[in-house]
């Protein structure tokens, strides 16, 4: 508590700060309807930039999940996998994904440069996916996927890092939720993809259809990545293409968000400040605790293609079922995260999203009925907005400064791997169809997460409370930082 206390005042502004820095607005910008007029321009330059980490996120997922796909397909059976092995090469993507994440985004703070850094990985990581379609036993597999998550860990906690560099917390969640929403096309889109490749090029060139599948899409990430270095912009003290007033701009609005500047004023401590201050706030760890927990709740999310053939279907047309909920699940997120951001609220729209997700589980455990399991597919899928929006919370919660927020994100993304890895066994093939054992983890996940996020809502809300009530103290009028509930 006293780390989070420590926080908050550190930045709280003074009546003297807040005023000169609105007579400093009205002179440098030519005043408010000028700076207005800038602001709308400058942030609809930023988002058409920003939005290649959208389909850099599209690929990141259909990459990563690609061997779930192939499994309906031959894999298994040319690959002679047994027992858990396909669980396992799932899993162990994610030892790795846990080794790089925090050194990642350290690094990444450090030297200022996304535009090059996360390209260049998602080129390492495009070329892995292809060459996994060379693999001929479960040794080459577990390998190939041991790398690629060693090299896509960069990715997640660098594009949320980069996010938070420039957007104020008004505005985050619904950039995350978009990024996010890229996840959620890939799951719909790349199983489109994949039952067109599974289907129609199986011995072309007397090689297998998910050799193909992974061939194609590898290519396909290291075009895109090599597109990303022109388009992806850096900090906004590196970013070339912005103007002098859009970087003072950038600079101010990140300033006006905490009270304080992003980086100057509030960086104290050399390369491994930031990993202090955030390993020794307990709100992080409790972050990273819940965090597993909803990721567990999310595990169905690689395993959708199987779900979706405890419907009944062929193969092709079980692949071409996951499209429609996440479909869904894309719209739903993203119309929840506006309205998250609008309200500044995170813990009931959390909740009631956790809740329908806990509805269909439990309609899936109940029933066999084809219609009422596909309709349980939209409800859990929708609960992946929780995700969001706790990732946007916990962004919110560590603001500053700029390296403790680094380490923050990377080490909750990389703690709640340990929720990846445990989920690849929670849908055991002796489970199905019915897989009531599963939904039922997951339920007891998402009862857990409700809990702890209450918990962390009242624990900020006293924080915000003595905020309040030392401002009175000191006379100051103007309201400063506050944690989002």
């Amino acid at each position: 508590m006293a780390s989070g206390h420590s926080d908050a005042v550190s930045i709280s502004p003074s009546k003297e700060h807040v005023e000169s820095k609105e007579l400093d607005l009205d002179v440098e910008f030519g005043g408010k309807e000028a700076r207005n007029k800038l602001e709308r321009k400058f942030l609809w330059k930023l988002d058409l930039y920003m939005s290649m980490l959208v389909l850099m996120s599209i690929l990141n997922l259909i990459d990563r999940n690609t061997a779930s796909a192939a499994r309906l397909r031959g894999l298994v059976t040319d690959l002679h996998l047994e027992g858990q092995q396909f669980a396992t090469l799932l899993s162990i993507f994610y030892v790795g994904y846990i080794i790089t994440q925090i050194p990642s985004n350290m690094f990444l703070n450090y030297t200022g440069k996304p535009s090059l850094y996360l390209p260049a990985c998602m080129v390492i990581w495009g070329v892995i996916t292809a060459l996994t379609g060379n693999i001929t036993n479960f040794v080459g597999a577990l390998l190939t996927r041991f790398f690629l998550g060693f090299v896509e860990a960069a990715f997640f906690p660098g594009a949320v890092f980069l996010i938070s560099k420039w957007y104020k917390r008004g505005e985050i969640g619904s950039r995350l939720a978009i990024l996010y929403c890229g996840n959620m096309i890939s799951n719909a889109f790349g199983a489109l993809i994949a039952s067109g490749i599974l289907a129609d090029m199986d011995d072309v060139r007397a090689k297998a259809a998910w050799r193909w599948l992974f061939y194609i899409e590898g290519s396909l990430t290291v075009t895109v990545a090599i597109m990303a270095v022109f388009v992806l912009p850096d900090f906004p003290m590196t970013t070339k293409w912005l103007t002098d007033d859009e970087r003072r701009l950038a600079l101010k609005r990140m300033e006006e968000d905490a009270g304080v500047g992003d980086q100057t004023e509030t960086e104290n401590g050399g390369f491994g400040y930031g990993f202090f201050l955030a390993i020794t706030d307990w709100k992080v760890w409790w972050f990273a605790t819940l965090a597993v927990s909803q990721v567990v709740a999310m595990s169905f999310i690689v395993y959708f293609p199987t779900l979706t053939t405890t419907l009944g279907y062929n193969p092709t047309a079980s692949l071409l079922l996951v499209a429609p909920p996440w479909v869904y699940a894309v719209i739903f997120i993203f119309v929840w995260a506006r309205h998250s951001d609008k309200t500044q609220e995170r813990f009931f729209h959390m909740s009631i999203s956790n809740f329908i997700g806990i509805i269909g589980s439990l309609i899936s455990i109940c029933t066999m009925n084809t219609a009422a399991r596909y309709l349980s597919l939209f409800f859990v899928a929708q609960s992946c907005s929780a995700h969001v929006l706790m990732i946007t919370w916990n962004s919110n919660t560590f603001a500053r400064p700029p390296s403790k927020r680094a380490v923050s994100v990377s080490l909750i993304n990389a703690f709640q791997q340990l929720g990846n890895i445990s989920g690849s066994y929670v849908w055991p093939s002796n489970w199905g169809p019915t897989y009531r054992y599963s939904y039922a983890i997951v339920i007891a996940c998402n009862a857990t997460v409700i809990m702890m996020t209450c918990i962390l809502r009242q624990h900020l809300k006293a924080l915000n409370k003595k905020l309040e009530k030392e401002e009175q103290e000191q006379g100051i009028k103007e309201k400063g930082f506050r944690y989002v509930l």
